[in-house]
C-alpha cells in the first residue's frame, strides 16, 4: 500500500527489482489516513482464507537475516492473538515507542502496556524494565483482526473498502485497536534491525569508515559525520564532527547528528511559507517513466525525460507552452498533429503550443531525451489528454 503521490515511483522500483506489477496487488491510498484503516483495506484482500496469518511491515526498514524465522515461530500465536514484533533495544532511544511485555504465552508475551515515544530518562527506565522498541510489524489473521476491530473501532471494521476510504477516521493501529484489545502479544525480535527514519539511523546502518564517516567525499580530520549528495557533485569536508550534510537538486540540509529527529520541524516552518520543495520533487516518475526538472525559471523549464521501453506518454496538447525535444539516447517516435517520425540520437523536433502530440519509446532500450519548455506558464496542469494508456 501507498499514497498517490508515490504510486509509479513504487511500481517503477517493482519492475527494476525484475517482478511483475499487479495492479490489484498495490493498494493506492486516496488521502492518507494512517494505519488501522490502511490494515483493514489490505485485510480485504484476504477474505478467502480469513484463518491463514498476515504479516504486516513498514516498507522502509532494514531487517536482517532471521526474519522469516522468527515469523513462522509466531504463526501460531496468532492464531488467537494479534501478534506485534518488539525489537530488543541496545540503548536508550526517544524516537521510538515501547512495548512491555506480561505474562508469557506460546513463543512471546501477552502485551502488558503500550508507550509514547518518552524522554532519555523515561527511556533508560524502559530499557531497565525490560521494555521493546515497538516496530511497527505484525502478525495477524483477517477473522481476528476484524473481530476485534468490529468491537473497538467498528466505523472502520464496518466501512465499504475502498469507495468509503477518503470518509472514514485517520487512527494508527495502535491507538485504535491494540491498545483496547486484551488479545496482543508482542514476539521480541533480536535480528538486526532499523527504521531508516532518520539520518543519523541511516549513518549507523550505511557502514561508517574507521573515523565514522559515511559517503562519498574528500574528508580532512572529519569524524562521525555524513554526507548525501547527487553523483558527480565533489564534496570536501575539513575539520568536521557529528555532522549531517544531504545535498540534493533542490535542497541542502546541514544538521548535527544528535539533531536529525527534528527536520520534520524544518518541514512544518518550509510548509507555513508555502515553499514548492516541499510538496514537489525535481525528479517525478510516471507510469512511462520518469522526468527530472534541470532547470527553470519563469518563462522556460528545461527537463531530462526518460521512457520506458514499450511505454508512451499520452495524446495531448498544452495551450501555454511549446516544447523542442532533443533524443540523447534510444529511438523516439513521435506524432504530432496526425504526422508520425522516427528520432534517433542527436535528432530533434519542436512542438508548437496547441499541437496534438505523443512521445513513445518502441524501442528495447529506455529512450533519454532533453525537453526545453518555452512558454508564459509552465504548470504541470497545462495538459489536456485526448489518449492515455494508463487511464489518467
Amino acid at each position: 500500500m501507498t499514497g498517490a503521490e508515490y504510486e509509479f515511483l513504487v511500481k517503477n522500483q517493482i519492475e527494476e527489482l525484475g517482478d511483475e506489477v499487479i495492479d490489484d496487488r498495490i493498494l493506492i491510498e486516496p488521502c492518507g489516513r494512517n494505519t488501522l484503516p490502511a490494515i483493514a483495506w489490505g485485510m480485504h484482500l484476504f477474505g478467502d482464507d480469513p484463518d491463514e496469518p498476515v504479516i504486516i511491515y513498514p516498507t522502509d526498514h532494514l531487517i536482517g537475516t532471521g526474519m522469516e524465522e522468527v515469523v513462522a515461530r509466531a504463526v501460531p500465536l496468532a492464531t488467537d492473538h494479534l501478534v506485534t514484533f518488539g525489537i530488543v533495544p541496545d540503548r536508550p532511544h526517544t524516537g521510538y515507542g515501547y512495548i512491555s511485555p506480561g505474562v508469557p504465552v506460546s513463543n512471546g508475551y501477552r502485551v502488558a502496556a503500550f508507550h509514547e515515544k518518552p524522554d532519555p530518562v523515561a527511556a533508560g527506565q524502559f530499557i531497565a524494565d525490560g521494555a521493546l522498541w515497538n516496530a511497527g510489524i505484525f502478525l495477524m489473521t483477517p477473522r481476528l483482526f476484524f473481530e476485534e476491530c468490529s468491537r473497538y473501532a467498528p466505523e472502520i471494521a464496518d466501512a465499504d473498502l475502498p469507495d468509503a476510504y477518503p470518509d472514514i477516521p485517520s487512527i494508527s493501529v495502535d491507538y485504535g485497536l491494540l491498545e483496547h484489545s486484551s488479545r496482543v502479544a508482542v514476539v521480541p525480535l533480536t535480528v538486526p534491525w532499523s527504521d531508516l527514519g532518520t539520518f543519523s539511523a541511516l549513518h549507523d546502518a550505511s557502514g561508517p569508515d574507521a573515523d565514522g564517516n559515511v559517503g562519498e567525499a574528500l574528508i580532512l580530520d572529519s569524524k562521525g559525520c555524513t554526507f548525501i549528495h547527487p553523483e558527480g557533485k565533489r564534496v570536501a569536508a575539513i575539520g568536521l564532527s557529528d555532522l549531517v550534510v544531504v545535498d540534493t537538486d533542490d535542497a541542502l540540509l546541514v544538521c548535527h547528528r544528535n539533531a536529525t529527529e527534528r527536520v520534520r520541524e524544518v518541514v512544518s516552518a518550509l510548509s507555513a511559507l508555502h515553499d514548492r520543495t516541499v510538496e514537489e520533487h525535481r525528479l517525478v516518475h510516471r507510469p512511462w517513466g520518469a522526468y527530472l526538472v534541470l532547470e527553470e525559471s519563469r518563462f522556460f523549464k528545461i527537463k531530462r525525460i526518460t521512457v520506458k521501453p514499450g511505454a508512451s506518454l499520452s495524446l495531448q496538447q498544452h495551450q501555454h507552452r511549446s516544447e523542442h525535444w532533443v533524443v540523447v539516447s534510444g529511438c523516439a517516435h513521435v506524432r504530432i498533429d496526425g504526422s508520425t517520425r522516427v528520432l534517433t540520437q542527436g535528432e530533434s523536433t519542436f512542438v508548437r503550443a496547441g499541437a496534438v502530440h505523443r512521445l513513445e519509446n518502441q524501442g528495447k532500450i529506455p529512450l533519454e531525451m532533453i525537453e526545453v519548455q518555452i512558454g508564459e506558464y509552465l504548470g504541470e496542469d497545462d495538459i489536456i489528454r485526448l489518449d492515455d494508456h494508463y487511464g489518467r
